[in-house]
């Protein structure tokens, strides 16, 4: 049987507006609603779907950080996964800590696949992925589209700058999710009532005895500067000749 390990993160509800904290040091949560984050329910949907092809596998959804990642974890247990891990720890993580933390569960668990969200919307690092696939040593596709699993090899289908590109990946494997690869479902109540009273293992991010000690020294954040009003041109012209003055058109070029 296959094992296909899902990593989740706890991000702010990409529907609401991000605040930043009075002194510019981190973002501010505080009563703020939290949600799992898209491209990784995306790949958890698909780890469920492969599942539901007829691919004979278990799925294990696994978050790291505080206790407070239960309700992602227990959102992918109503969706359909079939165990949920917590890899604790009150520390922040950064992208190579989570990495290395990740590499740990996944040799434990031995699994066959990961499958993860190619990014998280609160960092936009996409590192994740890749670096789990260097350190265990596998292949791995970025920004699938498609994914079919036939005898121990994964077909990926990834976007690329100006199209598409198909890989056959060997398994063991790591795959980062698009978008665009499917439209995740809605968990039914009785699965969401039953996902309440589920266990979720906890294993602390620090008895793994790994380097966590973050190497990225942020020095602060800050609103994007407003964007600038545009201009009403009513004539092709005018057009062709603000485009020249501001260089993305040569004179003489229309």
């Amino acid at each position: 049987m296959h094992k296909i390990v899902v990593p989740l993160k706890r991000v702010l509800d990409h529907n609401l507006k991000v605040r930043i904290l009075p002194d510019a040091q981190g973002l501010d949560l505080a009563g703020q609603k939290m949600a799992m984050n898209p491209f990784d329910e995306v790949a958890l949907e698909e780890a469920i779907r492969l599942r539901e092809r007829g691919l004979s596998c278990e799925v294990v959804a696994v978050s790291c950080g505080v206790v407070d990642a239960h309700d992602v974890l227990r959102q992918a247990l109503a969706l359909g996964a079939d165990r949920a891990v917590l890899l604790e720890s009150k520390a922040v993580l950064q992208p190579l800590a989570i990495a290395r933390v990740l590499k740990a569960f996944v040799e434990r668990e031995a699994a066959s696949l990961v499958l993860c969200g190619k990014q998280a919307i609160d960092d936009d690092s996409a590192q994740v992925g890749p670096m789990l696939a260097a350190m265990l040593g596998w292949p791995q596709a970025c920004f699938a589209t498609e994914i079919s699993v036939v005898d121990g090899h994964a077909h990926v289908t990834s976007a690329i700058d100006g199209g598409e590109e198909v890989l056959q990946l060997q398994l063991p494997a790591v795959i980062t999710a698009e978008l665009h690869l499917n439209t995740p479902r809605f968990a039914s109540l009785l699965n969401v009532m039953k996902a309440r009273r589920a266990a979720i293992e906890t294993v602390a991010a620090e008895s793994l005895a790994l380097d966590l000690v973050p190497r990225l020294e942020v020095l602060g954040y800050q609103m994007p500067p407003p964007r600038p009003a545009g201009n009403r041109l009513h004539a092709t012209d005018a057009l062709i000749r603000e485009l020249a003055e501001r260089g993305f058109l040569q004179r003489g070029s229309a």
